[in-house]
């Protein structure tokens, strides 16, 4: 016999019971009849509307703590409550609301948005675009989650340049003959300071006002390469210092 049917001839005799027995049926304790607890979110999502977090707090809790809750109201308790801790920088408590939010229903593409947004937050892109990527398969138009996926796209795709280049200088590393360069191509931290110096020189070239003042801008880097090679390994030298120093000297030419 089923659960469900179990109930229903129990729910039948007590109706059967009710009506033979002359009075109101009375609680347990003789005092009023007893109630039926109905589960209100209204309170919750006005007090979240509000932005109150001192209401929201129980008003929500009591929804969605509470096991008579119906599931479309639970779901609007967690996402409402979920986006309450967001606003408030309280990230981890917003994805964990918005989790079970996904887990009753995962066809919200607002909130697997909302959820990619709090993992780019704490620094996790992978999971940052794969909730984009779930909110553009529910729902290919949502202009939020597109927004998003396009600039992680543009991101994952500088850092996987930035990872293809790393440890390597601006100079092919074949052939050197250099002791300098040989220990710039033996070291990462070297080789991508090296590189940083390249290119902060050649953003520098490109803006500089004239032809002159390009000239003299590039004249500065070839004494600094001039220096560099003939000061390494002599006493004293600190390659790795003297190229942060031309680093921050680039980058300060034009307040960068």
């Amino acid at each position: 016999m089923s659960m469900r049917f179990q109930k229903l001839i129990q729910l039948s005799a007590a109706l059967m019971l009710s009506a033979l027995w002359p009075g109101p049926a009375k609680a347990a304790t003789g005092g009023e009849p007893a109630a039926v607890v109905q589960v209100d979110v209204a309170a919750c999502l006005a007090a979240v509307t509000a932005d109150d977090m001192d209401r929201a707090g129980p008003a929500c809790a009591a929804v969605i703590d509470n096991e008579k809750t119906a599931k479309p109201d639970l779901i609007k308790a967690l996402v409402a409550r979920g986006g309450l801790f967001a606003r408030h920088d309280q990230i981890d408590r917003a994805i964990a609301d918005d989790s079970r939010a996904l887990l009753l229903d995962p066809t919200l593409a607002d909130v697997f948005n909302a959820r990619g947004e709090l993992w780019l937050k704490k620094g996790d892109k992978p999971k940052a675009v794969q909730d984009f990527g779930a909110a553009l398969r529910i729902d290919p138009n949502h202009e939020k989650a597109k927004a998003n996926h396009r600039a992680m796209a543009r991101e994952l795709e500088r850092i996987g340049a930035q990872m293809a280049v790393a440890g390597k200088p601006s100079f092919n590393c074949a052939g050197v003959r250099r002791p300098v360069e040989k220990a710039i191509c033996a070291n990462r931290e070297l080789a991508d300071l090296d590189r940083e110096v390249y290119a902060a020189n050649a953003r520098v070239l490109r803006e500089a006002r004239n032809a002159g003042e390009a000239k003299t801008l590039q004249r500065e880097q070839d004494d600094f390469i001039a220096r560099r090679n003939a000061g390494f390994g002599r006493p004293g030298y600190d390659l790795k210092k003297a190229m942060q120093e031309r680093l921050q000297r680039l980058n300060g030419v034009d307040g960068y």
